[in-house]
Order: structure tokens, then sequence, then C-alpha cells
């Protein structure tokens, strides 16, 4: 039986592969088939270990099932699948080559049971999203992949020096709960850390992600921060560090979307907002927080990919990314509007939409805790998510002031995809039950509890009202916001001139006194060197015998000293 089972992973390899080698209608059927081959080959996989191998001695689980890892691989391979479909008309066939091995890279870690192969699915998923941000085919995509790449191969070695500390230490590579108490266990946290794009590392997101192509940035929203989640899950359950760092990428998120023109900026903040709240359920560590944070996980790459959908239309027709270039477009873009309004409003935790039956899941988590003061933290950051996603997008991309721009319509095969998670918005929103079965602990939760429907409503209108009683001072302008990777981006740099530069003219000058020196002592050198100097000429042989006791002497007593 064990032997029947593929590892989904390589499906999408393989289909990554043919993609490269076909053309036209068999390539859109290798993009849209091979993910819904990954998907039924997820369902294969059985509880436990399925396939072993073995490496360098160590005996490897490259495949190990459960109903939480089979939650996640699910969710990626629905998301290969919608982001082909979004995409496969519109993208060169290398970025959706990449993307499909992106996502085998996301699979793999899912169904990874040994530390080593997680590791290597790690890399994977490193290599190929670069590529994917590098297709945005943009001297400032390039330089975005480059930052991206060393920040994840830095972030991919830290994780690897964790790893094998913890071999060394224990003789293990299995998968196991552990707590941030050593070495080891805090270089694996800080590796998984910056891919789940916790502060002061979370700037590559932001950097990157609006950097790529419109349909690039659909993809990359989905697999690098929520591999991290699905990581953090299985090794730091109950980690109370946890919680204070999803608080903290909580409002950070928020505050610098609120601040972001750019609409895409404003969804990769809006990323970091959210993985923060999975970041704090998994410090939490309850069964009703895990199930908190897989469940949000799910959803979360749903909407937010329909957000990114919506907004790769918009850049796609009008080739405009900035708010204060944009408005207007519900006028022509009916379609990409609604499922816009969708996707915000569901990211927004709106009742009857699948953010608010997955968030309000942390919430109660948290109640349940006692912890009072993060119970209240989740819910006034759910009124800050209403107003930089809830709002602040749809209404400066489709609402403000008509910009005169009029374009089209998204093509069909990009309203197709943007429908299909729609769909998914509201079906998860109002039969909350199809997600609960698939969580990894069993579920006794009334998402439509009269007081919690009662309480983000008024949280969530009154913050509605406040955006639009302020909506002056939220219009954007152009300028820049600071993030923390203007320390090695400008002040490192900016420091390393600096000290080059001192250390050339040090060099100048000792170049100068070096050339002084040797003016003025070479001529005597020179003489001491010839046949009449005192070393160039013929010593006597009781004057050498002098010499060589000395030297000797000398050396036995810096021997013995």
């Amino acid at each position: 039986m064990t032997e029947l089972i593929v590892p989904p992973a390589l499906i999408l390899l393989a289909g990554a592969i043919l993609t490269g080698v076909t053309r036209g209608i068999a390539r859109a059927g290798v993009l849209l088939l091979a993910p819904l081959i990954a998907l039924w080959a997820v369902w294969q996989v059985p509880d436990g270990v399925a396939v072993t191998a073995s490496f360098l001695g160590y005996d490897l689980e490259p495949l190990e099932g459960s109903p939480l890892r089979r939650l996640f691989a699910t969710i990626f391979c629905v998301m290969a699948f919608t982001g082909s479909l979004f995409a496969f008309r519109q993208a060169k066939w290398y970025e959706l080559a990449a993307a499909q091995a992106y996502a085998a890279g996301a699979v793999g870690v899912a169904f990874a049971g040994d530390l080593i192969t997680l590791f290597l699915y790690w890399e994977l998923m490193a290599i190929f999203s670069t590529v994917v941000v590098w297709c945005g085919g943009t001297p400032a995509a390039r330089a975005a992949g480059i930052r991206y790449a060393i920040l994840h191969l830095l972030g991919g070695v830290i994780l690897k020096v964790g790893i094998e500390g913890v071999v060394v230490h224990t003789g293990s590579v299995q998968i196991e709960a552990m707590l941030a108490n050593s070495f080891d266990s805090w270089m694996i946290l800080i590796g998984i850390l910056i891919n789940a794009a916790a502060p002061p590392f979370s700037a590559w997101l932001a950097d990157a992600y609006p950097a790529s192509s419109p349909t690039g940035s659909v993809f990359l929203s989905a697999f690098t921060t929520k591999s991290a989640v699905l990581a953090l899950i299985l090794l730091f359950p109950g980690e109370p560090v946890l919680i204070w760092i999803g608080l903290y990428m909580v409002f950070y998120g928020i505050v610098y979307a609120l601040l972001e023109n750019d609409a895409r900026r404003i969804l990769a903040y809006s990323v970091v907002n959210q993985v923060g709240f999975m970041v704090c359920a998994v410090g939490i560590g309850t069964e009703l927080a895990l199930n908190g944070a897989a469940a949000h996980a799910f959803a979360h790459i749903i909407y937010k990919a329909l957000l990114f959908m919506s907004a790769g239309v918009v850049i796609y027709r009008t080739g405009m990314t900035r708010c204060s270039d944009l408005g207007g477009l519900f006028r022509t873009m009916p379609l990409t509007t609604i499922c816009g309004i969708i996707g915000a409003l569901a990211i927004s935790s709106f009742p009857l939409t699948s953010g608010f039956t997955t968030k309000t899941l942390i919430s109660v988590a948290a109640q349940q805790q006692e912890l009072a003061l993060v119970y209240f933290l989740l819910a006034a950051a759910s009124a800050g998510v209403f107003l930089h996603a809830g709002i602040k997008f749809p209404w400066f991309v489709f609402f403000q002031k008509d910009s005169g721009l009029r374009p089209k319509e998204a093509p069909w095969n990009m309203g197709a995809a943007m429908v299909l998670f729609a769909a998914a918005c509201i079906a998860i929103g109002v039969f909350p039950e199809l997600l609960w079965t698939l969580l990894p602990y069993p579920v006794e939760y009334d998402a439509y509890a009269t007081d919690k429907v009662l309480f983000y409503l008024q949280l969530l209108l009154f913050s509605g009202l406040a955006f639009f009683l302020l909506l002056p001072l939220m219009r954007r302008t152009l300028t820049i916001s600071l993030d923390t990777d203007w320390i090695w981006r400008i002040l490192l740099r900016r420091v390393g001139e600096s000290v080059l530069m001192r250390l050339r003219l040090w060099g100048r000058r000792g170049q100068g006194l070096l050339n002084a020196l040797v003016d003025r002592a070479g001529p005597r050198l020179m003489r001491q060197l010839s046949s009449v100097g005192a070393l160039g000429g013929t010593w006597q042989i009781g004057t050498t015998a002098l010499w060589i006791a000395v030297l000797l002497t000398a050396y036995l007593l810096i021997y013995y000293l």
C-alpha cells in the first residue's frame, strides 16, 4: 500500500517541468491538471509515516500525514490551481513553472516528517519564489529579488544551524514540539520567523511582493508565510514569546498599511498583520487556538489571494499601482470591484465571510485562557484591519474621486479565478462546518452567537464611520514609508562606504609614509648590504659564533617563557 502513494510535491514538480516543455493548450492543461492531481494525492496520504528513506545515516520521513498537514497541503494545491487559472494566459511560461515548483515546496513542507526534509523543501521555496519575484521583469523587481534571496538564504542558514544543533544534541531529526529554551531551538525559531515575516525582518515582504508581476504576487501571497505558520504549529505550539511577537506583527502591519499609497504594498503589509494573528494563536497553544491558527491560515490564503487578484487585474489593465492615481474604476470593472469588496470584507472579519468564522476562534481562545490584554488587543486590531484593508483598499482603488481611467474588465480566466475564491470566502463564512471538519482537533464552537456578531458589527461599523470622518487624513500623498530595511539598505551601506573611504585614505597615507621611509632608509640599507657594509661584508669566525650564541639564547628564552 505504501508503494502506491505518490508524494504530492513530486506531482507539482513534474507539472513545473512539463510547463517548460509544452505549449499552448497542452501547457494550460498541465497547469490546471497538475494541482488537481496533487490535491487527489494529498487525500491519499494516510495518517502517520507513509514514506521513509535513508540519507547519510539518518532515517528520513519525507511523507507523513495528519489532519493538520493535510489541511495545509489541501489549500496549497487549491491555491496552485486557482493561481494558475488566474495567470496562465498572461504570465510568462517560466513564471508559471517557477510558481508550480514554489507550490511543490510548500506542499513538501506540509508533509515533511523530519527536519532535513523540511529544510530541503524550505530552500526549494526560497529558490523558486525568488524566480517569481524576478519575473516582475523590471530593474526594481531584479533588485528586490536579490534582497529577497539574500534574506531568505540567511534565514535558511540560521534554520540549518538550529537543525544541526538539535541533531548533534539529541541524535534525532524528527519534527517534534519544542520550546525556545536553548541556542538550537532559538535558531530554528528565528529561521522560521524570518519566513513568517516577523519584525525586524518583515520588510522583505513589502519590498518583494509589490515588485513582482500582477500574477506573481498572487502566488507569493500564499505559500512562504503560511508554510512558516505550519512549521510553528508543528514545532513551537504554546511558546509564550510568540504571543507578543504576533501582537507586534498585527499592529506593525496595520500602521504601515495605513501609511501606504501603493495598492499592493497595502496588501503586503496586511499579510504581515494577518500572519500576526496566526503567530499569536500558536503562542496561546491550546487546541482551540491551534485550530484557529490553522483555520485562519486556510481562509487567509483564499481572501488574500483574492485581494491580490483584484489589485493585479487593476495593474494589468491600467498599469497604475498608486492609490492616488486610481479611483472610479467600478464603472468599467464591476466584477473586479465586487470580488475585491468580498475579499476586503473577509479580511476584516465581517459576519458571513470566512475571516469572521476563523479569526474569532483565536479571540475566543485568548478569552478562554483569561488573556484579557491579548483579547482586547486582537479586537482593536480587527478594527484596524477594517480601516486599511476593508475600506481603504477598495475605496481608493475603486470608488474615490474619478481618475478618468476606463479600463476593461478582467480577462475571463482572471475573472473566473476571482469568482471561485469570492465564492469560497462566502461559503466558509456561511457554512463554517465545511472547514471545521478539516481541522486537527474537534471543534465545539458557535461562530454566530448573537453577542459575538453584535460585538464585531459594532466594532467594524464604527471603524467605517471613523474612516469617512477622517477621510481627509487618510488620503495618500507621494511619500515613502521607511521600514526596518532602511537599516541594511541605507544605513549599513553608508557606514560601509564611510569605513571603506577611510581605509582607502589611511592606505594612501600609509603608502606615502612607506615611500618616504624607503627613500630615506633605502640607500643606507643598500650600503649595509654591499660588500663593504656590515651585513654584506665578510665576518670573522669569532663574531659569527657570538651572534649564533646570542640568537640561540634568545630562542631558548622565548620558547620556555
